[in-house]
C-alpha cells in the first residue's frame, strides 16, 4: 500500500473518532454531556478556569480532528489532538492504569501517539496540504509539540487542588 493512502486512512479513522469524542464534550452528541457538563466535570477535578480548559479540550479534539481528516494544516491538527489526548492520559485516565475496560489510558495514548507521528510526517499526497503546498519544517513542528506539552503542564499544575474547597468562615 502506498504511504499516502495509508496516511489518508489513518487520518480519516483517527480524525473522525476524535471529532466524535470532542463532539460528546462540546455538543452532547453521541451520549456526551455537552459543554456545560464537561465544564462541570473539569471543575470537579480542579481545572481553573474550567470554561477555558473545556474550550481548549473541545477545540483541540473537534478542530484538531477536522484539520486531521482534511489533511489541512495537518501538523497543527495533530498537535491539537496530541495535546488533548496527553492531558486526558495524565489527568483523567492515568490513575486507572493502562487498560480501557478499567478506565485506563490505553485509547487516548494510542490516539496521541498516532497524531504525533502523522503530524511529524505530514498528511501525505491525499491531503489539502499537498494541494496547497503546505508543510511545516520539522524544527517548528517539534517546537510546537513542546509548547503544547508546556500548556498541558500548566493545566496540570493549576488543577492540582480540587475546585470545591471548603472555606473557613
Amino acid at each position: 500500500m502506498e504511504i499516502s493512502l495509508a496516511l489518508l486512512i489513518i487520518r480519516i479513522v483517527v480524525g473522525l473518532l476524535v471529532i466524535g469524542h470532542g463532539s460528546q464534550k462540546m455538543f452532547g452528541w453521541f451520549g456526551g454531556h455537552g459543554f456545560a457538563g464537561t465544564v462541570g466535570f473539569l471543575k470537579s477535578i480542579g481545572f481553573k478556569p474550567a470554561v477555558f480548559w473545556t474550550l481548549l479540550a473541545t477545540l483541540g479534539e473537534v478542530g484538531g480532528g477536522v484539520l486531521f481528516v482534511l489533511g489541512l494544516l495537518t501538523p497543527l491538527g495533530a498537535i491539537a489532538i496530541f495535546a488533548s489526548m496527553l492531558m486526558a492520559v495524565i489527568k483523567i485516565h492515568w490513575k486507572a492504569g493502562l487498560w480501557s475496560q478499567k478506565g485506563g489510558y490505553e485509547y487516548p495514548l494510542v490516539l496521541a501517539l498516532v497524531a504525533l507521528v502523522v503530524g511529524s510526517v505530514g498528511g501525505g499526497n491525499y491531503s489539502i496540504d499537498a494541494l496547497i503546498g503546505f508543510s511545516l519544517p520539522a524544527l517548528y513542528y517539534w517546537i510546537l509539540v513542546v509548547l503544547a506539552v508546556v500548556v498541558d503542564l500548566i493545566g496540570l499544575a493549576t488543577s492540582r487542588q480540587p475546585a470545591a474547597q471548603t472555606q473557613a468562615a
